[in-house]
């Protein structure tokens, strides 16, 4: 039971990293690579701050803070200096790599010792119980590892109430028609350049949310972590939009966090089943494969019932 509790909180935490993705490559069509490195750059920020002796909370939005900054370095080099969209990702990627190393003083961090957000979690849910287990739907639960599951959902809710309400405000609506139409809205007299800056810091915040609570429930930081967690968010966006079939903003976002958690129950299965840790990467990109497969080979078909059934 651990194991499953283990996977659904690493999927509920991950699934801010596809929020992240869902706003760079869905709301405005850009694909951004810089997410790899803000992801680890807000475990990295996460992790000293908390071995220097801040509280989890000021370490975290210290995190929340850095991805921003490294959002607005693509947004500024792709609109400012008008370098290609995707290389202008690429490069501050790569600039993060040496970047968090400095800020680690080196490849990782342990934070085993240290108090953080799972701790704070796991203290307080073992107070409100008063055991150590409690029984869920007939299976007995360890307190500990239920709370932290809780925490997770709670923050990850709240998140997505904050940006499903800031995407229906002005500010919000400008960024969504950038990526509709960039060329309507300038016509608008909005500054298309600023809103998609706006948007990368905004979407790299949200991946170094996600690399920052990771790398307190994991216990330690690396500077190898976030390498190919664009393919993990993508696979969320797309088995999110393939679970909820709608085009609406609050049910992609929905589906995108269902697409996270069952990605990772897929992985913990598939763990489970006896294959090896190393290849998890090739686990993934063949999960992502079939996800980008399977919606045009049911297309195809439905299609080709739908056309015996006429001819019939």
């Amino acid at each position: 039971m651990s194991l499953l509790l283990g996977a659904l909180t690493i999927g509920v935490l991950l699934s801010l990293l596809g929020i992240s993705v869902f706003i760079s490559f869905r709301v405005f069509n850009f694909p951004d690579l810089t997410c790899e490195g803000s992801f680890t750059l807000g475990a990295a920020v996460a992790a000293m701050l908390i071995i220097g002796g801040s509280s989890p909370l000021t370490a975290t939005l210290a995190a929340v803070l850095a991805g921003a900054l490294a959002g607005t370095a693509t947004g500024i080099t792709h609109t400012r200096f008008k370098i290609n969209d995707l290389l202008a990702g690429i490069l501050v990627m790569t600039a993060l790599y040496s970047i968090n190393l400095r800020v680690m003083s080196g490849s990782n961090l342990s934070l085993s010792n240290s108090h953080t957000f799972p701790n704070a979690a796991a203290q307080l849910g073992l107070r409100l119980a008063g055991a150590e287990s409690v029984m869920v739907l007939g299976w007995k639960v360890p307190v500990h590892d239920l709370s932290i599951l809780l925490a997770s959902v709670v923050m990850v809710a709240l998140l997505v109430l904050v940006l499903l309400a800031f995407f229906g405000t002005h500010i919000g609506l400008a960024m969504r028609a950038t990526g509709d139409n960039s060329q309507m809205i300038r016509a608008l007299g909005v500054n298309d350049g600023s809103m998609k800056t706006l948007g990368l810091a905004l979407s790299n915040a949200v991946a170094a949310l996600s690399g920052a609570l990771l790398a307190q429930y994991q216990g330690f930081a690396d500077v190898q972590m976030g390498i190919g967690m664009i393919v993990t968010g993508l696979a969320s966006v797309i088995l999110g939009e393939a679970l909820t079939g709608s085009r609406r903003l609050a049910h992609l976002v929905i589906g995108t966090l269902l697409g996270s958690v069952l990605f990772r129950l897929l992985v913990a299965v598939a763990l489970r089943m006896g294959l090896e840790p190393n290849d998890l990467k090739l686990i993934t990109a063949a999960f992502v494969l079939i996800a980008l497969v399977s919606p045009t080979v049911i297309g195809k078909l439905r299609t080709q019932r739908a056309t015996g059934a006429s001819h019939a």
